[in-house]
């Protein structure tokens, strides 16, 4: 068992926290340090007042009145059916969380005529583009595959 952080406590560390903003390394609270160390939390600690500023506005906020922080903003919501790996791939084919597998195909398709290396032979870019749709598309076959199987 790790033992809180804070210096004297004898409560059991199990809430990590951050040392610093952006930082790997953790702090091990208890659930009343952790508390305390959370309430003085600065989110915008060593940004610019106009680095502030653009931050606050381009969190979203969801219908519920939360607000979204800005490095979730990769992704789209979905709708919980698709793991991070098929948005993932599906961002690289340019498509929304809610395209069928005919879509798929189709910007696959489209996208791989331009990259293919029958097409651009000597061109390093063009390879690489075309193995990122390559496997978008392998993800999500998959992963269609194993939803009609369990159908």
């Amino acid at each position: 068992m790790r033992l809180c952080d804070r210096h004297g406590c004898e409560e059991p560390g199990d809430c990590p926290a951050p040392k610093a903003p952006n930082s790997t390394e953790r702090w091990h609270f208890c659930r009343r340090h952790a508390a305390e160390y959370n309430s003085r939390w600065d989110y915008f600690a060593g940004l610019e007042a106009e680095e502030r500023e653009q931050r606050v506005r381009s969190e979203r906020h969801t219908a519920d009145g939360y607000a979204r922080a800005q490095h979730y903003g990769w992704a789209s919501d979905g709708d919980g059916s698709r793991s991070a790996d098929e948005m993932r791939a599906l961002g690289v084919l340019g498509l929304d969380a809610d395209a069928d597998m005919a879509a798929v195909k189709r910007a696959w398709r489209e996208r791989a005529k331009l990259v293919h290396p029958d097409v651009r032979p000597d061109d390093a870019d063009a390879a690489q583009q075309f193995r990122r749709l390559q496997l978008a598309y392998e993800v999500l076959k998959a992963a269609e595959e194993r939803r009609t199987w369990r159908g």
